[in-house]
């Protein structure tokens, strides 16, 4: 699996969990900034031709789909397509950094509302269709 893709792919993920209620707050962006830089980057050594931890690409996608106010439910779209296209690259491990990362930034602005739940329970569903 191309690591680029899967970390931009994240970032619609998280972007399609931000602004499944139609708003992205401070803590939300803050939050995102914060997994990014102190989780994916850590765990993960890969760089592009310019030297940056291809982690970053979870926050250059979503700060993109930010600034063209995207479509959440594309987003998600977009990211299960790749999941079921790599289906093989998603091991469990792969599939609980993903749940955790959602979770995290789901909870971090008020708690997880119904329209987050729904949003992780379609996740929940899709990880469980996936097979290795």
């Amino acid at each position: 699996m191309i690591n680029e893709t899967f970390y931009a792919e994240l970032g619609k993920l998280l972007y399609a969990m931000a602004y499944v209620d139609g708003l992205i707050s401070p803590a939300e962006k803050r939050k995102l900034q914060d997994i990014v830089k102190n989780e994916l980057t850590l765990s993960e050594s890969h760089i592009d031709q310019y030297g940056t931890n291809v982690a970053y690409y979870t926050e250059i996608e979503f700060d993109f789909l930010d600034e063209e106010m995207a479509d959440s439910e594309a987003a998600f779209d977009s990211f299960i397509n790749f999941m079921e296209t790599h289906h093989t690259a998603f091991d469990d491990s792969l599939k609980k950094v993903c749940l955790h990362v959602i979770n995290q930034l789901a909870s971090v602005y008020k708690g997880i509302n119904s329209k987050e739940k729904q949003l992780l329970n379609k996740l929940k569903k899709s990880f469980e269709l996936v097979l290795i």
